[in-house]
């Protein structure tokens, strides 16, 4: 199993005129301790109007910025929002090309189709027909990619035979993954022979295996992918900090790790109630109404750290317990670990504690 550093890039209010300046800058430096410790992957999200949860919004500029600084680290997009009019397909093959080509191979391409009312309604997006719209968009980016000249015309985009370039340098083209937290979502990236980023918060290991057996059964029956290739490596994220003693780690992780999966469940709840208001069905994000039961049963507010601790659905302690609990992430048959270790406001030194305390003593127990 590989380690990735993941990131929301939250920034607490209240806000300064430097917050979100000393959360990017903080970032990079984490980012360059990632490289310089060993871990494998640096990755982040793409939200957008999600206050405080993330600011993340535009991460190839990012990501361009690490890849000046680093040489060995991939860069993983965690995920590229496909649905119109987030990103143009052909404006999504150009920007991962151009960041494979400066980060000379080092690209991991994440897709996604966002699954919060902010980003949706903001975006005038659909519901109904993302999905759709995120396949469609994959298919027309590969084509890009693997063509030298290409034309589509698709149910949500069509373009006249151009050259579309920069191309890649990872041949045939940088890994493809598709982001999905319903258990039908899991069946189709496999179905469509892509890798997997099984993407929920607050759930044990043992959870997240029951969906990757799912994603595996379907992908090993892949006979035509939608990339050039079947990639079938799974992938799934988790909130993780490591300190000298299990006292000071849980003194650092209980706000932060209390607020992300609320406000995370919260934000995903709000899609069931924005379609009850267009009295629509929920259709492929009928795991939203999950959600707002818990919001509304008041069962989201029991969700304490006691609670991740008890079913090991996060990685907190010391570096003895944390390989512990990440053993039971390779159990899972989890390919590459996402670890989480700012979801709210763990301190810049917290933050570079854990990247060093995993590289150094974490992360070897699993190499090889």
């Amino acid at each position: 199993m590989k380690f990735a550093l993941f990131y929301e890039i939250p920034v607490p209010q209240p806000w300064e005129r430097d917050s979100e300046l000393i959360a990017y800058q903080n970032t990079i430096e984490q980012a360059v301790a990632g490289e310089r410790f060993g871990w494998h992957a640096f990755w982040t999200v793409e939200h957008h109007f999600l206050q405080e949860y993330s600011h993340c919004s535009n991460p190839e500029v990012l990501y361009g910025a690490i890849a000046a600084l680093t040489e060995r680290m991939r860069l993983g997009y965690g995920v590229r929002l496909m649905p119109q009019p987030y990103n143009h397909p052909v404006r999504t093959a150009e920007s991962v090309a151009v960041l494979d080509l400066i980060s000379n191979g080092r690209v991991d391409f994440g897709t996604g189709r966002s699954a919060t009312r902010a980003e949706l309604e903001g975006f005038g997006v659909d519901p109904g027909q993302t999905r759709e719209m995120w396949r469609e968009a994959i298919e027309h980016v590969v084509g890009c990619w693997t063509n030298e000249e290409y034309e589509f015309a698709g149910k949500y985009w069509s373009m006249p035979k151009r050259r579309v370039q920069p191309k890649p340098i990872q041949q045939p083209h940088p890994p493809i993954w598709g982001a999905t937290t319903s258990e039908d979502g899991h069946r189709q990236v496999g179905e469509l022979g892509l890798g997997l980023c099984s993407f929920a918060v607050g759930v044990s290991p043992e959870e997240v295996k029951q969906k990757v057996d799912v994603y595996r059964a379907a992908v090993a029956g892949c006979t035509e992918p939608l990339g050039a290739y079947v990639h079938n490596e799974a992938a799934t994220f988790t909130m993780a900090l490591c300190a000298e003693s299990r006292d000071a780690a849980i003194e650092r992780a209980r706000e932060s790790f209390e607020w992300y999966p609320k406000i995370g469940a919260r934000q995903i709840a709000s899609v069931s109630e924005w379609m009850a208001e267009r009295k629509e069905d929920l259709g492929s994000y009928g795991y939203a109404a999950d959600m707002q039961r818990h919001h509304d049963d008041g069962s989201l507010d029991l969700l304490n750290l006691e609670y991740l601790i008890d079913v090991n659905a996060c990685v907190l302690g010391t570096p003895a317990e944390c390989v512990e609990m990440c053993r039971r992430y390779e159990a899972a048959g989890i390919d590459l670990l996402l670890c989480l270790v700012n979801p709210y406001k763990i301190s810049h030194e917290a933050v570079m504690e854990t990247i060093e305390l995993m590289g150094t003593q974490v992360i070897p127990q699993f190499a090889g």
